[in-house]
């Protein structure tokens, strides 16, 4: 799908807002196409702080990088809405400070960190990750974060740990999507222990340098680069570590699309979507031929979490 310019808020919008709300003031605002421009302006977050991170070159995909704009305005959160803009319209209502993240279950050291926090946790890391979506599209994001590793061997797992359960907030006086039935909220997803300690497993922080936008999942997200983009839950306030495979949002709703491993897979179709190719955001215009979908999203290195499973039984 192509992203007509008119609904595109320049980066330049988000990080000084008040000076562009007050040439508009001063006679700039002309028409109705500007007039919308100064109303999206208005409600825009509030400028995104630097992040000092370097890039780890063992993670960075070497695919042309989506550009921000295509990125922070091209969304799936349904807590903002379904459509796909709706999140950037929308997610201004979200307050991301104070912020806290709740650890707990089966481990030896529950601990509630704020954002901050989480932010001095681990140095650090610019990684450039693929992200596929079970839709058919696909983008290149410069993430901010770390291994989520370093915080689970924070919180020492017990051995009875085999899951880990990740709980987006659920607000629906901030989240106007909360309301609808699209889903039975808050928003739950989940790996496998294993899956959660493996080095790609990223806590993001961040994107292009900066904190997370709102509509990107604001202020602290997971992203799972092997897996369809679903399983990387966004504004999460709460991470479990339970016994039994967790009960995910989409897997609850549509257990015959949306398995609970969700890993990349061309070989295995959505019943809706074929899964063999896919269209890059930004990149890939409506009449240019779509891309190969890579198994893993070209991530090989987790295949031997998955040895001896029948991955079209275990979508």
């Amino acid at each position: 799908m192509l992203i007509k310019p008119s609904e595109i808020t320049p980066q330049q919008v988000y990080e000084s807002r008040r000076q562009f709300i007050a040439k508009m003031a001063l006679g700039a605002v002309a028409g109705g196409a500007l007039w919308e421009m100064a109303n999206r302006a208005a409600f825009a977050q509030e400028p995104a702080q630097k992040l000092a991170a370097k890039l780890n070159p063992s993670y960075a995909a070497l695919d042309k990088q989506t550009p921000f704009k295509d990125a922070s305005t091209y969304n799936n959160f349904y807590e903002f809405g379904t459509d796909k803009d709706e999140p950037h319209q929308s997610a201004h209502t979200l307050k991301t400070r104070p912020w806290t993240v709740t650890i707990d279950g089966e481990v030896k050291k529950p601990v509630t960190l704020d954002i901050d926090s989480l932010l001095k946790l681990a140095p650090l890391e610019e990684r450039i990750y693929r992200l596929r979506c079970v839709e058919g599209w696909s983008m290149v994001i410069p993430w901010v974060g770390y291994s989520l590793s370093n915080l689970i061997k924070k919180v020492e797992p017990t051995s009875s740990a085999k899951f880990v359960e990740f709980t987006s907030l659920a607000d629906p006086k901030q989240m106007p999507g909360v309301g609808s039935r699209v889903l039975n909220w808050p928003y739950v997803e989940g790996l496998r222990l294993d899956e959660a300690m493996h080095p790609l497993a990223l806590l993001g922080l961040g994107m292009y340098g900066q904190t997370l936008p709102n509509q990107n999942g604001a202020p602290v997200r997971l992203v799972v680069p092997w897996k369809y983009g679903f399983k990387s839950a966004k504004s999460i306030v709460r991470i479990r570590f339970v016994k039994d495979m967790p009960r995910t949002a989409w897997n609850v709703s549509a257990p015959n699309e949306y398995g609970f491993y969700s890993n990349v897979n061309p070989e295995v179709d959505h019943p809706r979507w074929s899964q063999s190719s896919e269209r890059r955001i930004g990149e890939d215009g409506f009449f240019q031929k779509k891309r190969k979908t890579l198994m893993f999203n070209g991530y090989s290195e987790v295949a031997a979490l998955y040895t001896g499973m029948d991955l079209k039984k275990n979508f």
